[in-house]
């Protein structure tokens, strides 16, 4: 004869079946983006006709050849705050998934107890009784619809997440530090230029002034090239200032104090120049590659499976008790076979009415799902949209530092020729002056835009998802 256990569970198989036969019909599929990616990159045609090259882009800021550069990075890569955040958010998902992971298994509980109880009676005397109990009790959900392993799903996609913002976090650092490093060296290359215009305009104003000894100029032309001089002058000070909040900005970015890095950075250098373009490959290579993009797909699939175990709990669950104990009245028989006694239970529940609870969680997390679909597209969206700003900024800038080049070279060659006009005594201090004006404005943007060059490889090795490999994680 069949134990009431298996009765209740052979009667209940075929309406689990035929339940799990609906319910399987009424589950929807994981909705697909819309958006189609674009075969080649529009600002560079030909460049993408090469695969990426995610070997360099690991480390692509070793491409500028600037061991400093290369040291600040490193360090910051492993002492800051922000990336060793991401690094807590990993132990924190890997742990919630042990605990998601423990719910596909059974619990086992434990009891022990003792009593003893004394009593007195003028008839019978005194007397004692005792007795002492041990229970192990278990309970298991067994995932007959599938709910739990959705979970673990979620949780597993939840990790893979937090994995990806780490390699994210990686990507951001890096790219923050070069661009502050750059900030710094286009800064003390301002520091020269202007320090350089300095010495021309100070040997103008000593010029100046020995004409007017010997009566050749006026007192109103000698004021004139010292109001340039010191005009000029006055624009050291912010300089200096932009040095000192890069440096600063950097040490943050590392996780150490202000002046942490000054040894480090005490002798100025050039700004980074960098090499020759990087294989960029092709818009879904970025998209593959990119840690922020591969992040929002772990959400996607996260809240698919979120959505899929809510569609579950319409599903019949089957629960397993047992329990396991023994009760003696002395400890030489607590755990002698007689007093033993074992039971197990099984129960199958299936939900009837909820006032639509359930019905309105699928919804909820139907809704969640969206959400993340649309955060992954804009992500997809925001992804192609650096890397096509920072191919066109690269041209644009190549092409400026040309142009400012070609300029640079003649206006040097004018001043020096108006300075020694005017010290022959054949040009006035207007045109001087005007010439060191230029001279000085075609410099300093000469100086900037090679840091708007630099920052922008810096931006692209970015947007292309460099600064991470699954190697090095």
């Amino acid at each position: 004869m069949k134990s009431p256990i298996l009765l209740r569970a052979s009667f209940c198989l075929p309406v689990l079946a035929g339940t799990l036969l609906t319910a399987s019909c009424t589950w929807t599929q994981r909705p697909q983006s819309a958006i189609k990616t674009p075969a080649a990159w529009q600002q560079a045609p030909g460049a993408s006709l090469k695969p990426l090259d995610t070997a360099h882009l690991a480390r692509w800021w070793t491409r500028f050849n600037d061991p400093v550069l290369d040291r600040i990075i490193a360090d910051a890569l492993q002492s800051s705050p922000d990336v060793r955040t991401t690094l807590a958010r990993i132990d924190e998902a890997r742990a919630r998934r042990g605990v998601t992971r423990a719910a596909l298994f059974p619990s086992l509980n434990g009891d022990v107890s003792g009593q003893g109880a004394r009593s007195e009676n003028r008839r019978t005397g005194v007397s004692t009784s005792d007795s002492y109990g041990a229970d192990v009790t278990m309970s298991w959900e067994i995932d007959l619809s599938g709910k739990l392993r959705q979970n673990l799903r979620a949780s597993s996609a939840d990790l893979a997440q937090a994995e990806e913002n780490y390699h994210a976090a990686q990507v951001t650092l890096a790219a923050a530090v070069a661009e502050s490093y750059v900030d710094l060296r286009a800064a003390e290359g301002q520091l020269a230029v202007y320090e350089r215009n300095l010495a021309a305009r100070s040997d103008t104003v000593q010029i100046t002034r020995w004409k007017q000894q010997a009566g050749e100029t006026n007192v109103f032309e000698t004021q004139q090239a010292s109001s340039s001089l010191e005009l000029a002058r006055a624009t050291i000070p912010t300089l200096k200032l932009a040095i000192t909040q890069a440096k600063n900005r950097l040490t943050l970015l590392s996780g150490k104090t202000p002046g942490s890095l000054d040894t480090l950075l005490a002798k100025p250098r050039q700004v980074p120049k960098p090499s020759s373009m990087l294989a960029i490959g092709i818009p879904s290579d970025t998209l593959r590659q990119r840690p922020d993009v591969r992040a929002a797909q772990r959400a996607v699939e996260a809240a698919a499976a979120r959505r899929k175990s809510a569609e579950r709990q319409q599903l019949p669950t089957l629960t397993l008790n047992g329990d396991l104990g023994t009760t003696a009245t002395r400890v030489a028989s607590f755990l002698s076979p007689e007093t033993a006694a074992a039971s197990i239970a099984g129960s199958l529940a299936a939900p009837i009415f909820n006032a639509g609870r359930i019905r309105q969680t699928i919804y909820a997390q139907s809704a969640v799902e969206k959400q993340a679909l649309i955060a992954y597209e804009a992500m997809v969206l925001t992804a192609l949209s650096e890397v096509e700003n920072a191919l066109a900024s690269i041209r644009r800038t190549r092409e400026r530092l040309i142009t400012l080049g070609d300029a640079i070279v003649s206006a040097r060659e004018a001043a020096t020729l108006a300075a020694q006009s005017f010290e022959a005594g054949q040009a006035d201090l207007l045109q001087v002056l005007d010439t060191q004006r230029t001279l000085l404005s075609l410099e300093e943007q000469q100086t900037l835009t090679l840091g708007t060059n630099a920052s922008a490889h810096i931006q692209l090795y970015r947007a292309l998802g460099g600064g991470w490999s699954k190697q090095g994680s």
